[in-house]
This record gives C-alpha cells, sequence and structure tokens, in this order.
C-alpha cells in the first residue's frame, strides 16, 4: 500500500474518530436528539412491575418490551422527556393505561400495576341465605337462613370446604327465638348471640373448635363504668372509651395506665349510636348520622372532618384508610408514601364520584379497592396520575359485597344466593 494512501486513511479514522467520539460520548451518557423540539436532551426512564407476570408493554401504541417471568418487571431506558401513553396488556385480562411524564436524568415508577381477568368465573356456593358473617382471620364463614317461619345459623370452613349445622332457633326455645346480632370473638373460637326470647335479652356463646358444637348462655357483661357507652381496642391492644359525658379515654393495656386524650367534652346526642375509629394515631369518632369527626391530637378536641361517611376500610400495609361518602371515594395517608407516586402523612386524596351509590368497599391490595354499587362490582387502582384504572368484575344488581384476603376471592350475596367467585390474584 503506498505511503499516501495510508495517510488518507489514517487521517479518514482520525477524523472519525473527532467527530464520533463527542458524540458516542453523549449517546452513552444518555443524550439524544429531540425532534420536535429540535435539540439536544438527555433521556429519562421507566419501570414497571405488573401482575401477572409476562404482561406486554406498549409505548405510544407500539410495542416496546415485556415483563420478565420472575419478578413481572422491566425497565425501559433512553425514552425522550415527554408524555408517553404506557399500556399493559395480557391476552384474557383487562388493559392497564396511563399517560405520564417522562423526565430527564429520572425514571419514572409504576410498581403497582395489576390485571385482572376479562370473566371472573362465580359459583353458586349457597341457597335462600339472609345474612353472612366471615370470622376476623376469613377461614370460616357463618350464615343465617330462613325456612317455614324458623332460621338456623350454618357453619362453612372455608379450608375444607365443609358446610355444618351450628344452631337452629328451636335449640333455644320451642316458641322460637328473635335474632338480634352474631359476631366472632377475638380468638376466633367461639360465636357471640344475642336473641330475644320471651321479651329477654339472653347471649350466647358457642365454640365452634369442639366437636359437637356446644351452646351455653352467659350473663349480660356489667361495664366497669356505666357512664361508658362505647369502646374500641386499636391494632396494639390499647382501649379506647367513650363516656356519657362526652370525654374520650385511653387505656394502655400494657402500662395498665388510663388516661383522659380529650380536654373538652364532645357534645353526644341523644339516641345517637357512636364508634370510635383508631389507626396508626389518627382517632376518628363516627355517630349514627354518618359525620365523621378527627381529634385533634395538640388542642385535644374532635373536629368536623367529612360528612355521609358509609364506611372506613383501613389498607393491609396499614398506611392509609379509604372512606366512602355515598358516590364519593377518599384516601387518607396515615404514613409517609416515599414510592412513585409520594404521599405525606395526612395527605387526603380524593378518588373520584360515580353517578351511581356505593354501598361498600374493600382493600384487596396496599393499592387497589374493590367496591359495589347498585349496577355491579368494580376494582380500582388509587394511582392518581393520569386516569385511575377502574375496571367492572361483575354485574350482580345490588348485592353485598366481601372480599376474602386470605382466599383472595369475591362473596357476593345477592337474593338470597351466595355466591364465590375464582381466585382473583396470585
Amino acid at each position: 500500500m503506498k505511503r499516501k494512501l495510508r495517510q488518507t486513511i489514517l487521517f479518514t479514522f482520525l477524523f472519525l474518530f473527532i467527530l464520533l467520539a463527542p458524540i458516542l460520548t453523549l449517546y452513552f451518557q444518555g443524550y439524544r436528539v429531540d425532534l420536535e423540539k429540535r435539540r439536544l436532551t438527555q433521556t429519562g426512564g421507566l419501570f414497571l412491575k405488573t401482575t401477572p407476570k409476562q404482561t406486554e408493554i406498549y409505548l405510544n401504541r407500539k410495542i416496546s418490551k415485556k415483563t420478565d417471568f420472575f419478578f413481572g418487571s422491566v425497565l425501559i431506558e433512553s425514552l425522550l422527556p415527554k408524555k408517553h401513553n404506557i399500556e399493559v396488556k395480557k391476552d384474557g385480562y383487562s388493559t392497564w393505561e396511563k399517560s405520564l411524564e417522562i423526565k430527564e436524568k429520572e425514571v419514572t415508577e409504576i410498581k403497582n400495576v395489576v390485571l385482572f381477568p376479562d370473566n371472573l368465573p362465580f359459583e353458586l356456593l349457597g341457597k335462600g341465605i339472609l345474612d353472612i358473617w366471615f370470622s376476623k382471620d376469613n377461614k370460616t364463614i357463618v350464615w343465617k337462613e330462613e325456612r317455614d317461619g324458623f332460621w338456623s345459623l350454618k357453619l362453612y370452613n372455608l379450608e375444607k370446604n365443609l358446610k355444618s349445622l351450628l344452631l337452629n332457633e328451636n335449640d333455644l326455645s320451642e316458641n322460637g327465638a328473635e335474632f338480634i346480632s352474631l359476631n366472632f370473638s377475638e380468638e376466633e373460637k367461639e360465636v357471640n348471640l344475642e336473641v330475644i326470647i320471651k321479651e329477654q335479652l339472653k347471649s350466647f356463646l358457642i365454640d365452634i373448635n369442639q366437636e359437637p358444637l356446644t351452646l351455653r348462655e352467659i350473663s349480660q357483661p356489667s361495664l366497669i363504668d356505666e357512664n361508658i357507652i362505647v369502646t374500641q381496642k386499636d391494632l396494639d391492644g390499647n382501649i379506647y372509651t367513650l363516656d356519657s359525658f362526652g370525654y374520650l379515654y385511653k387505656n394502655n393495656t400494657f402500662l395498665s395506665i388510663k388516661e383522659r386524650i380529650t380536654k373538652e367534652s364532645f357534645p353526644l346526642k341523644q339516641e345517637t349510636e357512636y364508634t370510635i375509629h383508631p389507626f396508626q394515631g389518627f382517632i376518628f369518632l363516627k355517630d349514627g348520622e354518618k359525620n365523621l369527626y378527627l381529634l385533634d391530637q395538640k388542642e385535644g378536641v374532635f373536629e368536623k372532618y367529612s360528612e355521609d361517611v358509609r364506611g372506613l376500610e383501613i389498607s393491609p400495609d396499614l398506611k392509609k384508610i379509604a372512606y366512602f361518602s355515598g358516590r364519593e371515594i377518599h384516601i387518607l395517608f396515615l404514613k409517609k408514601e416515599s414510592s412513585q407516586p409520594t404521599r405525606e402523612v395526612g395527605e387526603n386524596l380524593f378518588l373520584f364520584r360515580l353517578s351511581e351509590e356505593i354501598t361498600n368497599i374493600f382493600w384487596i391490595t396496599s393499592n387497589y379497592l374493590s367496591f359495589s354499587t347498585e349496577n355491579g362490582i368494580k376494582v380500582s387502582e388509587i394511582d392518581n396520575r393520569d386516569k385511575i384504572n377502574t375496571v367492572t368484575i361483575a354485574e350482580f344488581k345490588n348485592s353485598e359485597l366481601f372480599w376474602n384476603s386470605n382466599d383472595k376471592k369475591f362473596y357476593v350475596l345477592t337474593g338470597e344466593n351466595l355466591w364465590v367467585s375464582s381466585k382473583l390474584l396470585p
């Protein structure tokens, strides 16, 4: 090869190196040319974690990647800083979709994407059922049936798939008994039953772990302080009591200390029921008129927080509560959320308002709520970045919904029929 040709090749490669080196350096540092804005910009990324795994991720209507088999996650890099349409798809499941802003040198995280089956199967579990009660561990159901004018209670063991007779009305009295209330004991071993027999209120305990089942009458418990009108235990075992003078007390069972935590008397209304709801340092008082009050712990007084509150539910991670008011759902954050989207302690998120009445709500994960309306059962995320993804699971009319966190199934009571779904989550 002639010397002149060799020099030409050398200088050509040197020129290309000088020309391309800065471009390659910028490229590997995450810089790209934004043709729309006609400028050089640093890119961002997108991280997703989905259930189920191996879902397809579409960016701006074009398939981009799949989440992996082991963790159900994926990282998509080198995205221009702008709004991107993101879709998560899998055959047989609902589609999740949002438009989110990707920022320079930042990774936008979406760690709680859940896709739900398009057609969740339900099967009939029982007929002629008037009401049902779940044990606190969600392993046992008691339901009430009525035939020929007499009621009976059935016991259903969910783990063993075994149904048995718990009690007949005539077991209590030949002349019948008016049913009042039923609840499970804290230890899940007994059922507390209240009835009226010959115009007298009577209480019974049924031991459900013994064979045969044992029934014993118990005397009505007398309050140590007759002025106490309501008590409630929190997750730490502390007992809160509200007395007839409108003062709230906290009983620390570990230290055996009782302290008054309200400085001023709350104006109680006659013939009105009250309930106490202590959640992770937040203490609510709810009256029978559906008014919700929050304790200002610095001032020691209850202040009105919301109206028309039908129910409150704490999330599985104990970091937030959901409450609904007729057609609206709100989320109150009890703890700081560091993951995206970030939340502050005490932040109140208005989730959405529907055109139909909400009858009850349940957390199915710490980031998804299920709720029933007059037209069916729905599931919604609580991530309010862009639109909130909501899916209709079933179209039961005027139903009562129960979510079993133990077996991950819905139980729906409608028209005296009890239905159970297939497993909703892995």
